[in-house]
């Protein structure tokens, strides 16, 4: 009963990252794809929204706990993806902005980190995987 309980508070501390992100930009779409041009990323609005929805529809497979390991790999490796895309070297000579995106890269790769573990170890019983055995 423990382990089921810790699988589900795994995966809804790491579905919240993901939703929350998600639901995010559709507030600022305009906001994000600038970004995603900052990086000089082709395909910018394509990108957007590829990465809203996936970020939504991963979420929700995590927080039912339905595809678990599946959705888990994906979104470790879009975390790493992430973290060398979006942070790696970023903020120049600005000390502060450095450090912010030093930050952001070691946070992506140990999110990447629980959802290798979290692919491993399964959604528990308390899950539509778990249900389905």
């Amino acid at each position: 009963m423990a382990t089921n309980a810790a699988l589900l508070a795994a995966r809804l501390l790491l579905a919240y990252l993901f939703l929350a992100s998600g639901v995010s930009v559709l507030g600022d779409v305009a906001a994000a794809i600038s970004y995603f041009s900052s990086l000089g990323l082709p395909a910018p609005s394509f990108l957007t929204w590829a990465t809203c929805l996936f970020e939504i529809a991963a979420g929700v497979l995590i927080v039912v706990g339905f595809q678990t390991r599946v959705a888990a790999l994906l979104l470790s490796a879009f975390c790493v993806a992430a973290a060398f895309i979006g942070h790696y070297g970023q903020g120049g000579e600005d000390p502060t902005l450095a450090f912010m995106h030093q930050q952001a890269f070691m946070k992506d790769l140990a999110i990447a980190g629980g959802l290798l573990a979290l692919a491993a170890a399964g959604a528990g019983g308390w899950s539509i995987d778990g249900r389905r055995g």
